[in-house]
């Protein structure tokens, strides 16, 4: 796991300065080529200290993180290994690092050789999804300012709502290989927390160990 620990903005401003795609696009106003620098804080910033995975969760013996998971099953598996699935502010605050970046990787989009997005090989909805998840050796350079990987694109992860309540305590971060926003702050709700897909894995969060001092 990862260390985390800094800043972090609850309502970052980010400013698309040109998109990819034409107005006339179905994703026009999905996909940002490049962000405003530097992005700002709209009010105060809060400390944050926890740890994150640094990989997607991949059974022992896969090649591929591991996908149709439910929000209820990913924590099951969190919860077994010790850990728990992030809150949603702890799982932005590790993509976007304190200088809120847009990406994981900055305020320009990457493409498929950085991060596994933006494929259109997709296959057809639910069952018919063509399994494009790329294996955890694949794209080294999709890396979070802390250096968590994966963060945009390849399988979509599971988090637990700061101040959610049932049905919407669950939501998806990360969004998967297609063309969509890929953002840090891009998020998916509404499924439900027994919703399961191809493209759906999980990513563990838990609390720093604590020194002997802080043990007094």
């Amino acid at each position: 796991m990862i260390l985390i620990s800094g800043s972090y903005c609850p309502n970052p401003v980010h400013v698309c300065l040109k998109w990819m795609d034409p107005r006339d696009s179905q994703y026009w106003d999905y996909r940002c080529a490049e962000y405003k620098q530097p992005a700002t804080c709209n009010g105060a910033r809060a400390d944050k200290k926890f740890c994150i995975d640094r990989e997607e969760y991949q059974k022992e013996g896969d090649t591929l993180p591991l996908a149709h998971q439910s929000w209820t099953s990913a924590g099951a598996i969190c919860t077994a290994q010790g850990k728990r699935l992030c809150l949603e502010s702890e799982w932005q605050f590790a993509c976007e690092g304190d200088e809120m970046r847009p990406y994981p990787y900055g305020f320009k989009r990457g493409d498929s050789t950085l991060c596994n997005i933006d494929r259109m090989d997709l296959g057809k909805p639910n069952a018919g999804l063509r399994d494009n998840r790329a294996p955890l050796s694949a794209h080294p350079q999709c890396l979070s300012p802390f250096g968590v990987h994966n963060m945009s694109g390849n399988v979509e992860e599971w988090v637990t709502q700061d101040q959610g309540v049932a049905p919407q305590r669950s939501s998806m971060k990360g969004a998967w290989w297609l063309p969509g926003k890929n953002t840090c702050r891009a998020r998916t709700i509404g499924h439900g927390e027994v919703y399961e897909g191809a493209q759906v894995g999980i990513r563990c969060c838990g609390e720093p160990a604590r020194s002997a001092s802080e043990g007094h």
